[in-house]
């Protein structure tokens, strides 16, 4: 399995910033743990997202799901792919307009997906022509994704490793 996480792109999920405690908590299922590492790693790596635009949907997903866990991993992650102060303190607000077209397309539909469970014709309407099918399945699996690690995270009350306790969090 730690061969297999060395594929996820970027640094900010390697060393200090391992997360050693959601991925001990999914141990305890070794038959979902496989599988899902070799989904999420081999995803993220070969998503028609870019990194920067998958960073953004997860650090949605954190502020969506109160997630202090998630935001507080991928703030790093973010940072490491161009994602600023201004950025993330939108991104917490759900304010987008500092943001691209395509990348406030993707951060809302993110929110549409989760809060809704479905995207409105209005929002596909003034969004859809920008993501290409693939990319909406790619967005698709990257929530679902963060589903499953913010909900872990949220209902074991998983605990922060100690190098990422002074990153900024979701209250703060």
């Amino acid at each position: 399995m730690l061969a297999t996480l060395e594929g996820i792109p970027g640094d900010g999920l390697k060393g200090d910033g391992f997360p050693h405690n959601v991925l001990g908590q999914l141990l305890h299922s070794p038959q979902l743990l496989g599988p899902f590492l070799e989904w999420w790693v081999s995803a993220k790596s070969t998503m028609a997202l870019g990194v920067r635009e998958q960073e953004l949907v997860i650090l949605r997903m954190g502020c969506l799901y109160g997630s202090d866990y998630v935001w507080k991993h991928h703030v790093p992650v973010g940072r490491e792919f161009g994602i600023d102060d201004t950025e993330l303190a939108a991104i917490r607000s759900g304010g987008y307009d500092g943001f691209s077209e395509r990348e406030r397309a993707l951060l809302t539909l993110t929110d549409e997906m989760v809060d809704q469970r479905t995207v409105a014709a209005a929002t596909w309407n003034r969004y859809g022509r920008l993501l290409a099918p693939r990319e909406v399945v790619d967005l698709i699996a990257l929530i679902s994704q963060y589903v499953l690690f913010a909900l872990t995270n949220n209902v074991l009350q998983v605990p922060l490793e100690p190098a990422l306790t002074g990153e900024p969090g979701l209250a703060d």
